[in-house]
């Protein structure tokens, strides 16, 4: 294939990470300790989106005090239940993420990561993966000021790479991913693997859908752009 101009930017949960229900699980504890009872499904559809706009949002619909206090503790109590699941090892690359990162690579094709996940939980991920973030653009909720649906950490990921926005593809699995795409004038990419629908990725801007990076691999001559 020749060599692609088009920069890809990675969510790293659900993405390229099998962990998405972990950390449903992971935020469910933390929320439990704080004595906020809310269903599993609930907070699943909020997962992709930052730590602090996710519990920001949760209390607010619960009626309980947005006070900065509760918002690291929970924060605190979620990074300690997720690293928990991760140390157990149920949490792995998904299918095909280390063989599309090297493909990407070998063909000199641009690509970075952008998480809303603090590196206290994406460090963990990043080593899954072998992703270098001394060596590979990584940029985290911790660098930026808004996080997903904002398209900050997008745009601050193309600028580490020195790429246009609007020449990348933002490939996430959530529709916070495709919005904040769409707000960074980025073409969306969604994967199947966080749970989210396909209607529902395209419905929020994502223009392919695959089941995950190994089917993203197996058609990656649909989306990259040739010099």
């Amino acid at each position: 294939m020749p060599r692609s101009s088009t920069a890809f930017l990675f969510d790293l949960d659900g993405t390229l990470i099998d962990s998405v229900y972990q950390h449903v699980l992971a935020w469910k504890e933390a929320l439990d300790r704080e004595g906020v009872v809310l269903p599993v499904w609930s907070i699943h559809r909020k997962i992709g989106m930052s730590g602090g706009l996710f519990t920001h949002i949760l209390l607010r619909e619960t009626g309980l005090d947005i006070t900065e206090e509760r918002i690291l503790r929970l924060q605190q109590w979620h990074a300690e239940a997720f690293n928990r699941h991760h140390a157990q090892g149920s949490v792995r690359p998904l299918p095909g993420a280390r063989e599309l990162l090297h493909f990407l690579t070998e063909e000199g094709i641009p690509w970075a990561i952008a998480t809303s996940g603090r590196m206290q939980t994406a460090a963990h991920n990043l080593a899954a993966l072998g992703v270098d973030p001394g060596k590979v653009p990584v940029v985290t909720r911790d660098m930026v000021r808004h996080a997903k649906p904002d398209p900050d950490l997008f745009l601050a990921a193309a600028e580490r790479l020195g790429v246009d926005i609007h020449q990348s593809l933002v490939i996430g699995d959530s529709v916070w991913d495709m919005l904040a795409a769409q707000r960074a004038r980025a073409l969306g990419v969604g994967l199947l693997s966080g749970g989210y629908g396909q209607d529902e990725l395209q419905r929020s801007g994502a223009f392919r859908v695959y089941e995950d990076p190994a089917d993203l691999l197996r058609h990656i001559d649909e989306v990259a752009a040739r010099d």
